[in-house]
């Protein structure tokens, strides 16, 4: 029995910082939950932990991400480890690796596929030999995305007795800000393709995280269009190829229940066709302050005033529909995303045994899906429902 079910590691940074307070909102700091906030400074730590309102008894775990002897200890001491140290590809293998050897799940909230597919070809042997679940993406890159399929097909199986062999994602609406740690793990993605070569066609390709797997060709996700299905013109979305990649691998991991003949796009809807000078950034903004630095992002109001709504749509082979949304309550990337990504960890420790899923380098949907769709909107704020 692990001494924690859940660290934070870095916990003294601005997402770190709003999954502890999650945590303590929702489970106090010495109650159901046993938790701790991790980081490289003591006084920093406390700094954060009187800040948030936590008592003196809620542990800090100091620990480098530079110490792989130092790191093995902290994550021994978890059953699961919850990091927002980004960008990972920088920072963040250590502690996968640490996790990987030791047993002890792990949930982070990377979009960098570049990274993810390294960490599964470098540690999924040891993750399944020990037993650590390592569930990468579990904010909103992916969650929302991953689950909202997942959902969907389910209910199209009850409907039509078989899955739907495509599915639409739909961005119906969507307000919320970029923090300095996205921007810099954008930046480190960018610049880590410019030294490697093999690094520009993986982040392109849907089937990246499907090692010895290709599917069909995938439906234009960079033209706009209109879209008689979803009643709507559509552009593409920028997040798009972050997590078409992980609802593949769902599918992969699952045992291939939606088809080896899938097909899934995930687009923006538009109010008409889009202007010359149209944005990209799909309702993500900067706010007022401009680009922020690591650390930075936006204010307790965005946060609380911010939301996002998705359409999913599953289509079976006949032409006939099954429609859902999914939508969150704050804004997506962080107000939101801090609490997907805390809940996702305490789903890990106490709604999915091991039996139901073993070890190994997991999606949101394969490792946690219906279980974790019932604590999202119980726990996080959001809604799962169907509308037709």
């Amino acid at each position: 029995m692990a001494e924690f079910d859940i660290i934070v590691w870095g916990a003294t940074g601005y997402t770190g910082r709003l999954v502890a307070e999650h945590l303590l909102k929702t489970y106090g700091a010495a109650g159901e939950l046993k938790w701790a906030m991790g980081g490289r400074s003591a006084g920093k730590l406390a700094e954060v932990r009187a800040e948030i309102g936590a008592p003196e008894s809620l542990p800090l775990i100091v620990a480098d991400a530079a110490d792989a002897a130092g790191m093995g200890a902290m994550v021994r001491r978890a059953s699961a480890i919850i990091t927002t140290v980004g960008p990972y590809q920088l920072y963040g293998s250590p502690l996968v690796a640490a996790c990987a050897a030791a047993g002890t799940d792990y949930v982070d909230l990377t979009g960098e596929s570049n990274w993810i597919a390294e960490m599964i070809g470098a540690h999924e042997a040891a993750a399944k030999a020990s037993g650590a679940r390592i569930v990468f993406s579990c904010g909103f890159d992916s969650i929302p995305f991953d689950l909202g399929v997942y959902f969907v097909e389910e209910e199209a199986k009850r409907r039509f007795g078989d899955y739907a062999p495509r599915v639409r994602g739909r961005v119906r609406g969507l307000k919320g800000g970029l923090s300095g740690g996205t921007l810099a793990s954008g930046m480190a993605t960018q610049a880590a393709a410019a030294k490697d070569p093999s690094i520009g066609p993986l982040l392109a390709n849907p089937f990246a995280l499907t090692p010895g797997f290709a599917g069909v060709a995938q439906p234009d996700g960079d033209s706009a269009y209109e879209d008689e299905v979803a009643g709507s013109w559509v552009g593409p979305f920028m997040m798009a190829g972050i997590n078409t990649k992980a609802v593949h691998r769902s599918n992969l991991l699952l045992g291939h229940p939606w088809g080896e003949s899938f097909q899934y796009d995930e687009m923006q809807m538009l109010d008409g066709p889009p202007s010359a000078d149209a944005g990209g950034m799909g309702g993500f903004n900067f706010g007022a302050g401009g680009l922020p630095k690591p650390g930075e992002g936006p204010s307790k109001e965005e946060r609380e005033t911010g939301f996002y709504d998705l359409l999913y749509i599953a289509e079976a082979g006949d032409g006939r529909t099954v429609r859902a949304a999914i939508k969150g309550d704050m804004d997506p990337g962080y107000g939101s995303t801090s609490k997907i990504l805390a809940e996702a960890a305490v789903c890990l420790v106490r709604d999915v045994p091991r039996t139901t899923t073993p070890g190994g380098c997991w999606t949101p949907a394969s490792a946690m899906g219906a279980a974790l769709i019932a604590r999202l909107n119980a726990k996080a704020g959001l809604t799962f429902t169907l509308e037709n």
